[in-house]
């Protein structure tokens, strides 16, 4: 993650900044990514979900949580 080192523009500045960006980058790795030695994604292999998330559902979620 990029977001940690001072070497680029997407440098977090403030700590809520990067609480979002982590906060994305899990909800990624956990929900949307297939995992190359599980198969499927670590959500799914814990049985949080049944089926392949996209960058749909979790901006769909952020939308929910907003209102």
């Amino acid at each position: 993650m990029r977001r940690f080192t001072r070497l680029t523009n997407a440098f977090s500045k403030k700590i809520e900044d990067l609480m979002h960006a982590v906060a994305l980058h899990f909800m990624y790795y956990n929900f949307v990514r297939i995992h190359q030695a599980l198969k499927v994604t670590p959500a799914m292999e814990a049985g949080l979900i049944d089926r392949l998330w996209n960058l749909e559902d979790i901006v769909k979620l952020l939308e929910e949580k907003k209102q």
